[in-house]
């Protein structure tokens, strides 16, 4: 069995209780299904075992956001096997496409609760649109 004297564990401040997990500048931690996640839920979290990994992570991350400014943290897990974080304060944004899905179903509902004038309804087709053109 190997044991690693004192002095090794000290300087490096790490025991093999410890992960690594990447927060971003909003206080935001990657999260094990690849988007930004707010920490609240600690099981949610990406942890790696090893700091390189996580580095690798933040890198691959910073060169699809360029605007990202991220940090890896070692963090101690607790007896449960979910890494000890603190939350972030900062609300999570919905991203892009989220955001697109969420106007979409609300014009869908606006759309379904708007009332079509009898005029625009009284001509229905039923012709598939190959048979219309003729």
């Amino acid at each position: 069995m190997l044991t690693l004297p004192r002095s090794i564990i000290e300087e490096t401040g790490n025991t093999m209780t410890d992960v690594f997990v990447i927060r971003n500048q909003l206080g935001h931690y990657w999260g094990k299904s690849k988007t930004w996640v707010d920490g609240s839920e600690a099981r949610a979290v990406m942890r790696a075992k090893h700091e390189d990994e996580a580095i690798n992570t933040l890198f691959e991350l910073g060169s699809k956001d360029f605007e990202l400014r991220g940090e890896v943290l070692s963090a101690e897990l607790s007896e449960r096997g979910e890494p000890v974080i603190e939350a972030s304060q900062i609300p999570l944004l919905l991203e892009p496409e989220a955001e697109s899905e969420a106007d979409a179903d609300a014009d869908a509902v606006e759309s379904a609760n708007t009332e079509v004038p009898a005029e625009d309804n009284a001509e229905v087709t039923t012709k598939k649109p190959a048979q219309a053109l003729d």
